[in-house]
């Protein structure tokens, strides 16, 4: 993959190893009644006198060590309950704008997860790689949320470690299996409670946008003004929920549905796997060289639920200690799904293991967990897990509910289903209370929100931005028809065309704009 692609990848959850997206309840934002100007728009409000302190610290900038970029830390509350309390420190980057034109303000970048790093995102693309008339209007902001890469990261297991976890069998066939999985998932939780502690009470999505807002006061900026993709449309959305009065101009990419509970995105994801599966399938098929067979897109399901069958009971070599089991094989195929550019090498890795080779598939695997090729992991795994069973209450009560499961996410997705269907159990032993809960998100007084979808994605099924854009008080939708995770800057002029003019002219698409 080119590193662009590895970026869209290893920043979206994908629900194989446990790592479901999920949604978080409001809360208060501690800010005082909206304002409006004399032109009738809400200003923007002032901050909470507790909170004065943050919004109104100096950032030093200095030089990254990355060309064109500068780096500052941003000073936050640990506890917002607790302002006076202890501190956390996040990671913050920049690029300025490039010119020409009037300056725009800043615009801040998210790629998802959670548990992608933000600031890894703009430095390795958003700030090279953004449209230039975005560039040059903007400056390219990101800060790694809390808990997440740079800014104070929360830790779980060693390398070793999470080799083994990430080889755990996660379609148990007995009662053994089933509580080598249990046990899997309990002792991950309890290396993020010895490891991360302090931190992993305070993660939440609602957390982090508050940051964000500390963040913006500190830029200079009256409004937000921002571009989140896959979990970072959530982020977005709870933003604006909290401080509706400071939206600017939001693009939410991949949109996420906070309404629904746990067990319902994790089986609406699975569906849109299947969806995704369905396409690369029917490409893959059209080949003489297809490793799923010459047959139909059912045939090919068949044909890949037959390999990891085949793989369970006998795992294939992949040239180092590691040998490729069930869970790696479905994750290297689940992270090619992502996006269809990925679909080439997807099918040379299946085409290797079908001649007994499993290094291909390992290293898709790899690259969704972010570990690197000394055995040593990113934090991706282990903030995912903690920002999400802190957002919405667990799936599960215990295995025997994941058991009962498992046949609506068989119907779901034939193919992945039965794994899916095991990983929602990951949140049923997290040590810290959920603090969110499922809710329509409506941010009534907010500017236009642009909500962006994708009609076969699968990380984020279609369904969720149009309930997105819906729910929002003054969403719109952009509906992109095709493959892969997200929408711009995928190619598609339509759609890129759209968000330009939206960012930098304010104004979003008619309601109902479709692109191919």
């Amino acid at each position: 993959m080119d590193s662009r692609r590895l970026l869209r990848t290893s920043a979206a959850a994908l629900a194989s190893a446990g790592l479901i997206l999920s949604g978080c309840s409001g809360g208060s934002s501690g800010a005082a009644a909206p304002r409006t100007t004399t032109q009738g728009q809400q200003a923007p409000s002032a901050a909470p006198e507790a909170l004065k302190k943050f919004y109104a610290q100096k950032v030093t900038w200095r030089d990254c060590g990355t060309s064109g970029f500068q780096c500052a830390t941003l000073k936050a509350p640990l506890d917002y309950a607790k302002p006076d309390g202890e501190e956390i420190e996040l990671a913050v980057s920049r690029v300025r704008a490039t010119g020409p034109g009037k300056r725009l303000g800043s615009l801040l970048v998210n790629p998802g997860g959670p548990g992608g790093s933000a600031v890894g995102y703009l430095q390795g693309y958003a700030g090279v790689g953004y449209p230039a008339p975005v560039r040059a209007r903007y400056d390219m902001v990101a800060v790694d949320p809390r808990g997440v890469a740079r800014s104070e990261p929360v830790e779980c297991l060693t390398g070793p470690q999470m080799d083994a976890y990430t080889q755990v069998d996660q379609t148990p066939d007995d009662a053994a299996e089933t509580e080598a999985l249990g046990a899997a998932f309990k002792d991950f939780a309890a290396g993020c409670a010895k490891r991360s502690g302090k931190v992993l009470p305070h993660v939440s999505t609602v957390e982090t946008a508050r940051d964000m807002d500390v963040l913006r006061a500190v830029l200079g900026d009256e409004r937000l003004n921002y571009v989140g993709a896959s979990y970072g449309t959530f982020l977005g959305a709870t933003y604006a929920e909290l401080f509706p009065d400071r939206v600017g101009r939001l693009v939410l990419d991949g949109a996420m549905d906070p309404s629904l509970p746990a067990i319902d995105l994790n089986r609406d994801q699975t569906a849109g796997f299947e969806t995704a599966f369905r396409a690369f399938a029917a490409d893959c098929v059209a080949k003489a060289d297809c490793p799923l067979g010459t047959g139909s897109v059912p045939a090919a399901g068949e044909a890949l639920k037959k390999f990891f069958r085949d793989v369970d009971a006998k795992p294939l070599p992949t040239g180092e200690s590691r040998q490729l089991g069930e869970s790696l094989a479905t994750t290297g195929v689940i992270a090619a799904m992502y996006d269809e550019g990925a679909w080439p090498q997807l099918r040379e890795a299946l085409t290797q293991a079908k001649g007994g080779r499993g290094a291909g598939l390992l290293a898709l695997a790899d690259s969704y967990y972010e570990r690197e090729p000394d055995g040593e992991y990113a934090n991706l795994m282990a903030a995912n897990a903690a920002v999400n069973c802190l957002d919405l209450p667990a799936a599960y009560r215990d295995p025997a509910d994941a058991a009962k499961a498992v046949p609506s996410f068989e119907k779901a997705s034939p193919v992945f289903g039965a794994g899916l269907a095991w990983a929602a159990l990951n949140c049923t032993y997290w040590p810290s209370p959920a603090t969110g809960r499922p809710h329509r998100i409506t941010a009534e007084g907010a500017a236009p929100i642009l909500v962006v979808g994708t009609t076969r994605d699968p990380a984020t099924p279609y369904k969720w931005a149009e309930s997105l854009a819906a729910q929002l008080s003054s969403g719109t939708l952009l509906t992109y028809e095709g493959d892969g995770h997200t929408a711009y800057g995928r190619g598609s002029d339509c759609v890129d065309t759209a968000i330009n003019t939206y960012l930098l002219e304010g104004t979003p698409p008619p309601t109902g704009k479709r692109c191919s």
